[in-house]
């Protein structure tokens, strides 16, 4: 099983960037798909960006394209989501996880097809 840490939140203002990075242990981190999710205050967890274990797809939540990026770097065994032109809205606690399933990813994959899951970084975004 993949075991991943999450890095790179923090408090920013509306229009700021920030990457978020998530570090995968283990030699089986390129088998799997990988994807950002996030929950805010009193909300469920929402699924954000996704990417497929060779970086050939990608799939973003309508709110976030055009401003955030998933991608991975399989030789350091790590995932990033850049976030540009961050908005109060974007405020949650975001989460990495790595399919449940090797070389598998659909563009209607849900939280649950995630098996693996880090322990969540904070992102805050004022106005």
């Amino acid at each position: 099983q993949v075991q991943l840490v999450e890095s790179g939140g923090g408090s920013v203002q509306a229009g700021d960037s920030l990457r978020l990075s998530c570090a995968a242990s283990g030699r089986t981190f390129s088998r799997y798909s990988m994807g950002w999710f996030r929950q805010a205050p009193g909300k469920e967890r929402e699924f954000v960006a996704s990417i497929s274990w060779s970086s050939s797809a990608e799939y973003y939540t309508d709110s976030v394209k055009g401003r955030f990026t998933i991608s991975r770097d399989n030789a350091k065994n790590t995932g990033y989501l850049q976030m540009n032109n961050l908005k109060p809205e974007d405020t949650a606690v975001y989460y990495c996880a790595t399919h449940r399933l090797t070389y598998y990813l659909s563009s209607r994959d849900s939280g649950e097809n995630f098996g693996s899951w880090g322990q969540g970084t904070k992102v805050t975004v004022s106005s």
